[in-house]
This record gives C-alpha cells, structure tokens and sequence, in this order.
C-alpha cells in the first residue's frame, strides 16, 4: 500500500475569467472551499498541492501521481484539456462537481475516475481503492450527511490572493427545486439540503481570522433549527457576515432578525422576476404571492444591504422586462443586483423541457455563462434579450442610479454606506485590478468590514426626503 502520495488539486478557470472584457476582482473573490474540503481526507503525509487558475498561473510541468479537477459547465474544456495532459504524462486523474454530474459520460472520456455528486462519502472511498489499486471508473454519492466532515484544510488557500478568504458553507444543496437550478441533478436521488452539526459550524468559524465572514451555502435561512442554534452561537463573536436566503424566510417568523443580530449586514436574494407568470415557469414556488417591497422593508429596517438577482428571457418577458426591473430595483434601493440571460443547464428540468421543445441552439458549454443567449427565445428576439442583458447592468450600476438608489434610506448614514458599498463594487476597476496585480487584495478586507459594519441608528440623523424624486 501507497502511505505516500503527490497530489494536485485545481480549480481551472471558467471561461469567461479569461475574456478580454472579464473583471479579475469577480473571480478573486473566494477561494476553492469544495477541494480544500476533499483534501482534508487525504493522509498528513501526502504532499498536496492546490490551485486555482483564477488567482494564478497554473505550473503543469510537474509530475503529481493524483490529479483531482473540479469541473462547471464553462470551464468544462480546459479541465478536460489540463485532464488530458496530466493523464499523457502517466498521473491518475479524477474529475468531480456540477457538470461531471450533469453530464457523466461526457466528463468519463477525459478521466480515470468520475464522480457523481458530493465527495464527502465518495472520496474517502475512492483513497482507500486508490491505495490498494482497486479503483473503480465511477464513484456516486449515497450518504448525504455532513456531520462528521474533518476540518478544512485552510492551509492550503493562498488567502493573501483573495478579497473574501475567510468564505464557509455549513449546509449542502436547498430546499426548493426551481426548474432552471444547477445543482438540482447534483443532488439527485437523495436528500437535497443537509446542514452541519451546529458546534462543529461554529468551531470552523473559531478557526478563521478577523471579522468578517461570507456563507457560500446556497440558502443560509433553509433550515429555521439550524440557523437559530447557528446564530445564537455566534452572538458575541464579533463577527460581519454576508449570505443567502430566499424572500420566503425573510418574511417568516423572526428568524432574519436573529441573523442580523448575529451580525448579517449583506444578503443575497433570488427575485428572479418581477412576473407570476416566469415564477410559475421557473417552478419557483417559494416566491409566488410574496411580498418583495415587504421583504426588502424588512432587511432595510436591520440595516441589511440586499444583492437582488435577476433573470431576463423568461417566455413571459417582453421589451420592457429591463427598463421595469432595474426601475424597480433602483425604486426598491437594492445595493447590488446581479443579472442572468436563462441559460438551460445540462441536467436540470429547464434543459430538458427546452430540449424537447428543440430550442436548444447548441451545446457549445463556453457560452453557458449566464451572458449568452443558448435557446429560441419566446417574446424577446435573441439580439433584444442579449442587448437588453448589457443595458442593464449599465443602467443600474450608473453613478445616477447608484446615488438615486442610495437616497431612497431615510438615514444619511445608510444612504454613504449603500453608495460606497455598489460605486467601490463596479466603479473603482482600476483599483481593484491594481491590487490583484501587487497581491494586496486582501488588505482591502478591513474597509469591506468598515463598510459591512453596524450602524447605531439611535445616533444616526434621520435626512429628509430628497426634493427631487429622480436623479437621471
């Protein structure tokens, strides 16, 4: 038996990281938390080595005995080619993660070993086979637990290379099945939202330097248990963090103010569209007859900045769909909004229903990234929903509608917190750019913490209503 091993563990690029009109501060924002984790497995012995060709060039003229890539649906071919190579060179290579899952038999001709859905079972398996040689060519996923996962293996992040190094997950998967999710067909065929044992999601917060704190899980309110055992924990770890729920459990109960006390001063939102009609489309339950104004009252009241998200080309769309949603937004005084073409991923119940419809224009994955349109539109033409898709961005993060979103707070502290907060994300590219180049990103860690602090509102002055309605 092998007690000594040279491992590789990379995250390849996604392709739209390597265009010409890409923002390095998007892709240096988290480090690779999913093979981290796997490498907490491995045996002290191994030697490993992990690396993430968003931050930095990747060296492929070594010579690891395991090479383990982690694969998404637009970075799937240069992790096909970089598992072609090291396979050339005699080293066994594994490939896991969403696409591997949703597409397997496409992934199994670049590989030694497939796997299929989360490793947490899967891999210690597979080093085990490994070590005896008696590996197999496909490893699936059957235990969906996560209470006994070993610690991850943070020495092995470059954190100096990222914005938000101290990122975490303590659940798996969601709780709701909207038609166009990506993970869906990862978590198939068993449960498909898991969380930690509270204690042990609150010893790996323990571990992690400095304030501030962002929960990668996809819905950190999805379990009211959980999250109420997780934030009474962290009460009085002077933490900040950022996370995500959906408007359903911001409206439920009072679960969101726990999270604020805790500390949430930043959360992501799925509105998706401001339709019935696309949100029955979508299958998304969870936001049919909800109030968002309420919602977005809710967090705004607990000084909660909200990243809302969006997605344009739903059949019930028409020309107007993105004059009205980035109106609302600015109206509603979102600080973010992140906007998506649909895109139907291989696997999930949207690809399917599409595919028998034939509207699937082809199956070139580079351009599965959310900015391009893939499939016969319905309302909009391809060339509307694409040219509709870039005017928004442009319009809502304007400095006009950056300011106008801003004085929609009846605080003045809120109103310079929101627009240092949207104007540092999207006008200050050079900076950022210049920071990476100098590996000094995370020096900027302690002014996001300044900006994601609490404001004590009793001290605050309330500003009046601005005179001017519109600032265009």
């Amino acid at each position: 038996m092998n007690l000594y091993m040279k491992i590789k563990m990379i995250l390849p690029a996604l392709t739209e990281a390597k265009s010409p009109y890409w923002r390095p501060i998007k892709y240096s924002l988290f480090p690779p938390l999913g093979l981290a984790t796997l490498a907490a497995y491995c045996s002290p012995c191994d030697e490993i080595e992990l690396q993430d060709e968003h931050v930095e060039e990747l060296d492929i003229d070594d010579e690891p005995e395991l090479v383990i890539i982690q694969v998404y649906i637009t970075n799937s071919h240069r992790a096909y080619a970089l598992a072609d190579h090291y396979r050339s060179k005699g080293a066994y290579v594994c490939l896991g993660g969403l696409h591997v899952s949703s597409l397997p038999e496409e992934a199994m001709q670049h590989a030694d070993a497939i796997f299929i859905g989360p490793g947490e079972d899967i891999f210690p398996e597979f080093l085990k086979d490994f070590r005896l040689k008696k590996t197999k060519k496909l490893y699936v996923n059957s235990k969906r637990n996560i209470a006994d996962i070993p610690p991850i293996r943070r020495d092995l992040i470059k954190r100096h290379l990222y914005l938000v190094p101290n990122s975490i997950v303590v659940s798996r998967g969601c709780p709701h099945h909207c038609d166009f999710c990506y993970k869906d067909a990862f978590f198939e065929g068993g449960k498909s939202f898991y969380t930690q044992q509270v204690d042990a999601a609150l010893n790996e917060i323990d571990r992690l330097p400095g304030k501030h704190l962002y929960f990668l899980d996809d819905h950190l309110l999805g379990n009211y248990k959980f999250a109420v055992a997780l934030f009474e924990g962290m009460k009085g770890m002077d933490r900040v963090f950022q996370g995500a729920s959906t408007v359903d459990a911001i409206l439920r109960g009072d679960l969101i103010e726990k999270a604020a006390e805790a500390g949430l001063r930043s959360v992501f939102v799925g509105f998706e569209t401001l339709s019935d009609s696309n949100l029955a489309q979508g299958n998304k339950k969870q936001n049919l007859g909800k109030n968002y104004e309420a919602a977005i009252q809710r967090l705004h009241s607990l000084g909660i900045m909200i990243n809302g998200s969006f997605v344009f080309g739903l059949d019930d769309d028409g020309k107007d769909v993105f004059k009205r949603t980035v109106d609302w937004a600015v109206q509603n005084a979102l600080t973010t909004s992140t906007y998506h073409i649909l895109t139907p991923y291989p696997g999930t119940r949207l690809y399917q229903s599409m595919e028998n419809e034939n509207r699937i224009l082809h199956h070139n994955w580079d351009l599965y990234d959310t900015r391009h349109v893939v499939y016969k539109t319905k309302g909009l033409t391809a060339d509307e929903l694409k040219k509709g898709y870039d005017w928004a961005y442009h319009s809502f993060y304007s400095w006009s509608n950056i300011w106008k979103a801003s004085w929609q707070h009846e605080k003045f502290k809120n109103v310079i917190k929101q627009f240092s907060y949207a104007g540092g994300w999207k006008k200050f590219e050079p900076l950022w750019n210049f920071k990476i180049k100098t590996k000094g990103l995370n020096k900027m860690l302690p002014l996001l913490e300044a900006i994601l602090s609490k404001i004590d509102n009793k001290k605050n002055v309330t500003r009046e209503r601005s005179p001017f309605p519109a600032i265009a």
